[in-house]
Order: C-alpha cells, then sequence, then structure tokens
C-alpha cells in the first residue's frame, strides 16, 4: 500500500509501488512546477460568477454518428493545414517530454491542466511564438490526446505513449465544435464549405461519393 509523509516545507512525500518511487505534491510541487518545469500556477478567477453545470442527457432512442468529408483546400489553406499538422506533432511530443521530466528529475506528476498552462508560455516565447500562427484549441486537443495515452498507460491496456514522427504517424489535428463552422449547400446535402478557426478563407467539402463544387478563397 502507498505509504506517505509530510516534509518540513509542507510537501506530501509519497512512496508508491514496489519500486518504492517518491512522489512530491502540496506546495513543493507547485514550487517546482513554476520555478524548475515553467509551468505557471493555475489562475484564481475570483471575480466569477459559478455558474451551475447543466448535463445533457440525450433522448431517449438517439444515435451518435460520425461523418467523413473530403475536402478541397486552396494551395495556402494546404500550407496552413501543414503548419497546423506539424504544430499538434510539436505540441504533443514537447508535452510528452515534460510530463517525462517532471517525474524523472523531480518526482512530480504533470497533468492535462498543468500541461494548456505551460502550452501558453510556449506561445508566448519568442523562439516558439509560430505557435500562434494555430489556433490554441488543436493544440489542446494534441495535449488531451497525449493525457489519454498516458491515461491507458496506467491503466495497463497500452505501452508508455513514444514520440509522434512525421515518418511513422498519421498527420491529424482535433477541431472541436467551436473551432469550425460548417456550411451546408442547401441545393445539395452533404455538401458546403468548412472554415477552421486560424486558417484563410473556407474550403470547399463534400460527402461520400460526392467532389466539392466551389471554394472561397
Amino acid at each position: 500500500m502507498p505509504s506517505e509523509y509530510r516534509t518540513g516545507g509542507g510537501a506530501v512525500v509519497e512512496t508508491a509501488g514496489k519500486d518504492e518511487r517518491i512522489r512530491v505534491t502540496g506546495a513543493e510541487a507547485k514550487r517546482v512546477k513554476r520555478e524548475a518545469l515553467g509551468v505557471p500556477d493555475r489562475a484564481k478567477h475570483q471575480q466569477r460568477v459559478a455558474v451551475p453545470m447543466q448535463r445533457r442527457t440525450p433522448e431517449a432512442d438517439t444515435r451518435q454518428r460520425v461523418y467523413r468529408y473530403r475536402c478541397c483546400p486552396t494551395p495556402t489553406q494546404a500550407e496552413q493545414l501543414i503548419k497546423t499538422f506539424g504544430a499538434c506533432r510539436w505540441t504533443y511530443n514537447e508535452g510528452l517530454a515534460l510530463r517525462e521530466k517532471a517525474w524523472r528529475e523531480h518526482r512530480v506528476s504533470l497533468g492535462f491542466a498543468e500541461s494548456c498552462r505551460a502550452l501558453t508560455g510556449w506561445r508566448n516565447a519568442e523562439e516558439t511564438r509560430w505557435l500562434q500562427d494555430v489556433s490554441s484549441t488543436v493544440l489542446q486537443q494534441a495535449l488531451r490526446h497525449l493525457d489519454a495515452a498516458f491515461g491507458r498507460f496506467f491503466k495497463g491496456t497500452a505501452k508508455h505513449p513514444r514520440r509522434k514522427k512525421k515518418s511513422r504517424s498519421r498527420d491529424s489535428a482535433t477541431y472541436v465544435r467551436t473551432g469550425f463552422r460548417w456550411l451546408e449547400d442547401p441545393e445539395q446535402s452533404g455538401t458546403g464549405l468548412i472554415a477552421l478557426a486560424n486558417s484563410r478563407g473556407r474550403c470547399a467539402s463534400g460527402g461520400p461519393g460526392r467532389s466539392p463544387q466551389v471554394c472561397d478563397r
């Protein structure tokens, strides 16, 4: 069973597992994250009014569907997508390296929230300011995928996450509902325009078996 004890500095040190690894939490962990790992403390929103969460329950006999569309980006849009794919891959790898370093050197665990706060620093840093050309929500989703990979690893259902390589990994980017807009052609169902966050213009899209009709340049 894991055991724990408190140090004089207010840190909680846990001994977990058979390998007797020590995990640092509490005030000492916050200090390490802030000073050694560059992860700022969580901002406090004291003036924000608390709003109760509304649980969305699907109606009876409802089904979820997945639609796949073939898009027709312009050369400028294709270049932006390539940049987005590369930024997502870089963010995933940097988040993985940060979490590994936090545990290997400081015995501190990082989660999705800490990784997102580190992402803010990466986007504002001079050498990685090019990340601002890509939607922050897309980069956050890359970190969410990394967190899910660690979750499967801790459950014992998958191996430890590996770095993504351009030659080995499939280029992808996840846009949440607030990161894109879909405008369907009223005359041809399943065909229309899709606008992605931080992209120029709208890309034409056609449904299965359909070719894109127009593209807003």
